[in-house]
């Protein structure tokens, strides 16, 4: 990629929406309420279809989070159902409907992002990441982005080009008024097998130092070959936590990925990660040690 590409990379911007918070976010958050406003009404969701006469799997939907699009109206009328005449807290449920349904920038990039990850990083309060093969993609080099595009065989210049775009605006989220706390272990052999195309890895080690270094969201750590066995190796994965939302683990695949959300998977992902913070290098020793991959 030319300088000029990058930095028409670097200053992509989208006109078409304002920064949201994660559509999809929301979307988890108002799962949970309804199902909690339909238990605090004491009624199965089969005695709200009968009531209201609509399918069983459309409540269902719109309480699993599956209505991609929830309507107010819908939501509306099962308020009332529920009995919730709080105005403040009607109010406030029909806000996160609206919420729900809105474009975030991730929209736009449908074709390459592939899934909803984009959207659930976008509105966590702390991302717990271990990555095994690759820079994580909230810290990759626009030319590093590309180098990886092409070696897991995207071919088409523009799909490369709207890849690199797509990752460089996940990456804004670092840098907004009240950023995720981003705590990332990346495993030693990621850096490498970076070393292997040396024009790739200086800059891709001097951004991770600068995040390592500067005052900011981010702590990094380095898992060691030398660790041996660990316990992530079943491949990458991301704790995603949320302020008013349940927690959910995304395992990452070549296409999109799976999402959990059930407590035990919670619990032993956070447990993985905690295992590998054990083995990783101490985040102060992180700096020194990226320095002698240059030096």
């Amino acid at each position: 990629m030319s300088g000029s590409g990058s930095t028409a990379i670097r200053s992509a911007t989208s006109r078409e929406e304002a920064e949201v918070s994660s559509p999809s976010v929301a979307r988890r958050q108002l799962s949970a309420q309804m199902r909690a406003k339909r238990l605090d009404a004491g009624m199965t969701i089969e005695q709200v279809a009968d009531e209201i006469e609509w399918s069983s799997t459309k409540i269902s939907n719109i309480e699993t989070g599956r209505s991609k699009k929830p309507a107010v109206t819908d939501i509306r009328a099962l308020l009332d159902l529920y009995g919730v005449s709080d105005t403040r807290e009607r109010d406030s449920i029909l806000a996160l409907t609206r919420q729900s349904r809105e474009r975030g920038w991730w929209n736009r990039y449908d074709d390459v992002l592939g899934g909803a990850y984009a959207s659930l990083e976008a509105g966590a309060k702390n991302v717990r990441l271990f990555e095994p093969q690759y820079i994580p993609g909230l810290f990759q080099t626009p030319e590093y982005a590309e180098a990886i595009a092409q070696a897991t065989l995207i071919r088409d210049p523009n799909d490369i080009q709207r890849t690199v775009e797509a990752r460089i605006r996940r990456q804004e989220i670092l840098t907004k008024e009240d950023p995720p706390d981003v705590w990332a272990i990346i495993h030693e052999s990621s850096l490498l097998m970076l070393k292997a195309s040396p024009d790739l890895f200086r800059p891709q080690v001097e951004r991770l130092l600068q995040l390592a270094e500067s005052p900011n969201s981010v702590t990094l750590q380095v898992l060691p070959v030398s660790a041996g066995l660990h316990a992530g190796m079943g491949g990458p994965f991301s704790v995603l936590d949320y302020d008013a939302a349940p927690s959910l683990v995304f395992l990452e695949t070549n296409t999109d990925g799976l999402y959990l959300e059930k407590p035990p998977e919670i619990t032993r992902y956070r447990r993985c990660f905690d295992r590998l913070l054990a083995k990783a290098l101490d985040p102060d020793a992180v700096p020194d040690y990226l320095r002698s991959l240059t030096a």
